[in-house]
């Protein structure tokens, strides 16, 4: 899917490869809601298709595709006639003519129109079946089947209608150095039924995103670049609760992952752009609080996921774990940001029914299995318990609830038990090992899941909370990291080259994902270790260069050489939220903005090596007012604007 232009405004998508033509084969189509609207929709002008010259995004939800065709106007090699298709995902497409013959011309147009009404899981495995018979309709043409109808129509109408064929026909007469213009609308009818409430999602760029106008301009012109690409991406996956409209949460990607809410996802995604504001948390965190398992007991407080696929040295592990941990996390920082108390208390029980499956899924050796039971004890699992249980316990002890105490110190035994029990000591210095088995034996590879032990989480005063390592492990960490067998030269890969089952391609097992490498830029940076942060980061900035700034969720892990490119990966979602978000976290790192709202103050520590140069960003968001940061060359941070009452640190 990397060469094809996909329009995306969710529910709403469109694919087409670089020439603009649906042809109906592969998933090229408009859908809506996971069905497949129109399938095919060939432009032929005076009997012949537009010879292809440029394709491309205009933004997330719109495209542009411009051909020229021959006629007997053409002077010599030069075309006389462009043909401009500007295509939403929403389902309208305007075809435009233009001409700079010196005389008029009558030039016929055929727009062949079909579709199988399939559904997206159906036509990605080659299911999808024959098309659907059209009937002539109104200005245009009509599909039915199993209760379901789309309609095309025409503006002009067309001269002629041949539904056997799905062929709209027109006669245009174009003056010297004019242009006539065709618009086909793509519409999905549902006779007797109300329209699903899912389509009431925010349309693209121009719905109301849950963040400002953030931009970030600098010495480096691709901060800007990458920013806004993201940003776009990010208001093309929002949808709505169809149960409470008012929550939005990002869908995890496209287009294999819109049909349905990917908690982890989507929690992580809402926590990397906090820096944006609080209102895409508050919707998510809302959104999974409704879906949290009933019961005070088993998996009482648990927040379902799907298993997923964890490379060839661990089973599956569970999102529903990793979304349970996440949660109190995600509370506990959104506050900080500035989402309102009485909002945060709203929501606390669900999060105290989240530490509560915490404390009876843990195992006799104090650790939790993913999944749960059975294991194995993965080592970023225990990290995301570990901060749970610190962010849980600020989150308690803020309002007054029992147990912070009890979390603390139950943080504490399992930072003295984990380096010990989860690290392996070698000539090099040492490594973490990716997990145990419940009976101690130890899967020691080494990949981009240990940057999650970096990741500690914001706490009062702009302090982060312990991490698991002590400070020779982490050191270590950190050269690891930074290190050829990790870091390819565009970002981490998901398992170390050296690692036995390496695979430049494998999503768990050496690919580069955006996120993890997000997560140890971040991590990173907040431990001191600039320079390796700083190398990630520069790596994972060219990627997206050269990717058009719309990084995938996951690329090659292949070594970066003199003059290469980062190689897609076949099945990678693009845009997906994880992808976006982490894009976001890893620009806003380099601003060091660290808010503690409820205590009125903010600080601003920026890396002092400053990466990428001088930097600036307006339109962030703290105590939900708008925040603007400037950082110089030197590593300096100076806040620009920020809310009434705050209390300015460095």
């Amino acid at each position: 899917m990397h060469g094809a232009l996909i329009c995306v405004a969710l529910p709403a998508l469109a694919i087409s490869g670089e020439d603009g033509q649906l042809t109906g084969h592969g998933l090229d189509g408009f859908y809506r809601a996971g069905r497949r609207l129109l399938a095919r929709c060939r432009v032929r002008v005076a009997g012949a298709e537009p010879v292809p010259v440029q394709g491309r995004m205009l933004a997330a939800d719109r495209a542009r595709f411009v051909g020229t065709v021959r006629t007997v106007a053409d002077s010599g090699p030069d075309p006389a006639v462009t043909v401009e298709r500007l295509r939403d995902a929403e389902g309208t497409e305007r075809i435009t003519l233009r001409s700079t013959a010196a005389r008029a011309l009558k030039l016929g147009v055929e727009v062949s129109l079909g579709t199988d009404l399939a559904e997206l899981g159906a036509v990605a495995s080659g299911l999808a079946g024959p098309e659907v018979p059209a009937a002539v309709h109104a200005c245009g043409l009509r599909w039915s089947a199993a209760g379901t109808q789309v309609t095309v129509t025409a503006d002009p109408a067309p001269g002629d209608s041949l539904a056997s064929a799905g062929l709209l026909c027109w006669e245009l007469e174009l003056p010297p150095g004019g242009t006539r213009s065709i618009e086909l609308r793509v519409r999905l009818e549902l006779p007797g039924r109300a329209r699903p409430a899912e389509t009431a999602a925010p349309r693209g760029r121009g719905g109301t995103a849950p963040w400002g106008e953030a931009a970030a301009e600098g010495d480096d012109p691709r901060t800007a670049a990458l920013l806004e690409a993201s940003l776009d991406d990010l208001r093309a996956l929002l949808v709505r609760d169809p149960g409470q409209p008012a929550d939005v949460h990002l869908a995890a990607g496209v287009p294999w992952r819109c049909g349905h809410l990917a908690p982890a996802e989507a929690l992580w995604a809402a926590r990397m752009t906090l820096p944006l504001g609080v209102r895409l948390a508050a919707g998510t965190l809302r959104t999974l609080a409704r879906a949290q398992l009933p019961g005070p007991h088993g998996d009482g407080g648990r927040i379902p996921g799907a298993l997923r696929h964890a490379g060839a040295h661990l089973p599956p592990g569970c999102t529903g774990v990793e979304a349970t941990l996440l949660f109190p996390v995600v509370l506990a920082e959104a506050r900080r940001w500035g989402l309102a108390e009485r909002e945060t208390e709203a929501l606390l029980p669900a999060a105290e029914r989240c530490l509560g499956w915490l404390r009876t899924a843990v195992g006799e050796g104090g650790y939790l299995a993913d999944p749960v039971p059975g294991g194995p004890y993965r080592c970023e699992v225990q990290a995301h318990a570990h901060r749970a249980a610190l962010l849980g316990a600020d989150l308690l002890e803020a309002y007054g609830r029992p147990g912070a105490e009890r979390w603390r110190d139950w943080a504490g035994e399992l930072r003295r038990r984990f380096r010990d029990d989860f690290w392996a000591e070698d000539p090099g210095g040492g490594r973490p090992v990716a997990a145990r088995t419940p009976d101690g034996r130890r899967i020691p590879h080494l990949g981009c899941a240990a940057a999650h032990l970096l990741d500690t989480g914001l706490l009062g005063a702009g302090d982060y909370a312990p991490g698991l390592l002590d400070k020779v492990q982490t050191e270590q960490l950190a050269r690891l990291l930074g290190g050829p067998a990790l870091d390819s030269g565009w970002g981490l890969r998901s398992l170390g080259a050296k690692e036995p089952g390496h695979n430049p391609f494998g999503h768990r097992s050496g690919a580069v994902r955006v996120h993890e490498t997000a997560v140890a830029v971040a991590g990173l940076a907040a431990a001191g270790f600039e320079k390796e942060a700083g190398g990630l980061l520069r790596g994972t900035l060219d990627a997206a260069e050269a990717f058009g700034y719309r990084l995938p969720e996951m690329y090659a892990g292949e070594q970066r050489t003199t003059g290469s490119v980062p190689l897609p990966h076949p099945a990678a979602c693009r845009p997906a939220a994880v992808a976006a978000a982490g894009a976001v976290q890893l620009l806003t790192t380099l601003a060091g903005v660290r808010p503690d709202v409820p205590a009125g103050s903010v600080a601003v520590r920026p890396p002092r090596t400053a990466p990428l140069g001088a930097l600036r960003f307006t339109g962030l968001r703290v105590a939900d007012q708008p925040f603007a940061v400037r950082i110089s060359r030197l590593g300096l941070g100076m806040v620009e604007e920020a809310a009434d009452g705050l209390q300015l640190g460095v």
